[in-house]
């Protein structure tokens, strides 16, 4: 994102960073910290490039690096990737590193929802989302929903770009088919939103704002952003709007579900009503439930929750993954050659096919070349914790309760010290051990599902989702780039290609 999508306060405090850098008698002796304003003028100017800066700047300082920013702004930030230090903070001292209150004001959105809630709330909700994913009536839902929207809603636009010789932004095409998959999952209704004439989205549209604009509060101090909201400009204008859009729409759902549910016209006996809403509608009160008020609002922000943890992780990741997969053949062969061998020997290996969960569910190098898209471009690029006490960190650095401890997960792939001299290089072999099983990672190493307590509930549904994806994509059709066209990350809490993924498809068969 370029200075030019921000608010028109941060463009104007750019160039007055710009001009005090300018102005300097040599740039090259230009200090991390300036008087007053700290490293901040540092961070606007990388701004557009944030995510490669961090990688810089913490290879050279051996995985951790103290930002000030100014001294009026409370922006006190310590980056880290240094695993010891993540496993300190995730795991083994994790009751002095929760979420807090700051955290919950930047993410004010979310409500109370477990990506929010911390100590008791959190360990509820934890229990009882644990319980309702882990359901086998759940999964079986998961395995039918991800099968009819690759069959009936991917493959039809696929073919029909493909026919067509169209360009097509696969992006777009991602978030489509995961946000009405999260919606049937969590709501049990489908936007119908991956279809041939791209419908508009606004409630897709309304999430991608909010994040934007949740990213620019981790940058920005908390006197520009009161400013934004007084003036009602900037990324805090964008944020208060599509607020409003997420809010009414899932209230719609929270409303037509209860009607149903109330009325008896939406079964619970069969596939159909073991989406997570309904599940929460008909909770009873049980020794899990315990301690939970149960009303629309828990509703509303247990559903923001799952729809942001499902609908954009899982895009991002499959962006990703496309784009890396066809710009590596060698990768792109070796996953065909894979999926071949679970193909009958009666059949016609050269042929259209689309391949069940349990076919998937075993491969290793597909689920190597996943992990490894997912090291270099991590869903959430970056998580952040306050510590309750004063600390010392594994690597020596003393934090305390107004220090923000980023851990940055672009970062951590790339560095040298953690994966090696070819860290930056996409290998999916480097996840595969000698016996040819996927080779385990820790998790404060591999930070993409979170680690400690606070571990990735939805894994295995991402994974699901991720390989039957990829699997019908990758054995029907040939994913070629459009000429010239620019992959960069943007500025998200969810790592999105800033233009989008515009390719060419076109089908392996007749």
């Amino acid at each position: 994102m370029a200075l030019f999508s921000l608010g028109y306060f941060e463009i104007f405090l750019a160039i007055i960073c710009f001009f005090y850098l300018r102005n300097l008698r040599s740039f090259k002796r230009l200090a991390w910290k300036l008087p007053i304003l700290g490293t901040f003028p540092y961070l606007i100017m990388n701004i557009h490039r944030i995510h490669d800066k961090c990688a810089e700047v913490l290879e050279k300082t051996r995985g951790t690096y103290h930002l000030k920013g100014p001294s009026f702004a409370n922006m006190d930030i310590l980056g880290t990737v240094d695993p010891a230090n993540v496993h300190y903070i995730m795991s083994s001292n994790f009751v002095n590193f929760p979420k807090g209150p700051e955290f919950k004001k930047i993410f004010e959105v979310l409500g109370d929802g477990i990506f929010n809630s911390d100590l008791d709330l959190w360990k509820c909700q934890r229990k009882l989302a644990r319980a309702l994913l882990n359901h086998q009536s759940f999964h079986k839902f998961l395995v039918s929903t991800s099968w009819n929207k690759v069959e009936k809603g991917l493959i039809p636009i696929l073919d029909y770009v493909a026919k067509q010789g169209l360009m097509v932004d696969l992006q777009d095409v991602f978030q489509r088919l995961t946000f009405d998959t999260t919606c049937k999952f969590v709501t049990g209704y489908d936007p119908g939103c991956l279809s041939i004439d791209f419908p508009g989205v606004p409630f897709s549209k309304a999430m991608d704002e909010v994040e934007e604009a949740i990213f620019m509060r981790h940058i920005l101090p908390e006197i520009v952003l009161k400013l934004e909201r007084w003036l009602g400009i900037g990324q805090e204008k964008k944020l208060s709007k599509s607020w409003k859009i997420l809010d009414e729409v899932i209230c719609k759902y929270i409303s037509v579900k209860q009607e149903e549910l109330k009325k008896g016209t939406k079964s619970t006996n069969d596939e159909e009503g073991f989406d997570l809403l309904t599940s929460y509608i008909n909770l009873g009160d049980n020794e899990i439930t315990t301690g939970l008020k149960r009303d629309d609002k828990f509703l509303r922000d247990t559903i923001i929750n799952f729809m942001i943890a499902g609908r954009d992780t899982t895009s991002s990741a499959l962006t990703w993954f496309i784009w890396l997969v066809s710009t590596h053949p060698t990768v792109l062969n070796k996953i065909r050659e894979e999926l071949k061998s679970v193909i009958q020997v009666n059949e016609e290996a050269e042929n259209f096919r689309l391949f069940k969960v349990d076919e998937l569910k075993n491969l290793v190098y597909i689920h190597a070349a996943l992990c490894e898209s997912m090291r270099l471009y991590p869903p959430v690029p970056f998580q952040h914790k306050f510590p309750l006490q004063p600390d010392t960190l594994p690597s020596g650095h003393r934090v305390h309760p107004k220090i923000k401890v980023i851990f940055s997960l672009y970062a951590m792939g790339r560095m040298k010290f953690i994966w090696g001299k070819d860290s930056w290089e996409f290998k999916p072999e480097r996840w595969i051990s000698e016996r040819g099983t996927i080779k385990h990672e820790p998790s404060y190493k591999f930070l993409a599902f979170n680690a400690g307590p606070r571990t990735c509930l939805g894994k295995e549904v991402a994974f699901t989702q991720m390989k039957a994806v990829a699997a019908a994509m990758i054995h029907n059709y040939n994913v070629e780039m459009v000429e010239g066209h620019p992959v960069v990350p943007n500025l998200s809490v969810i790592l999105y290609m800033k233009h989008g993924l515009k390719v060419r498809v076109s089908k392996r068969w007749a």
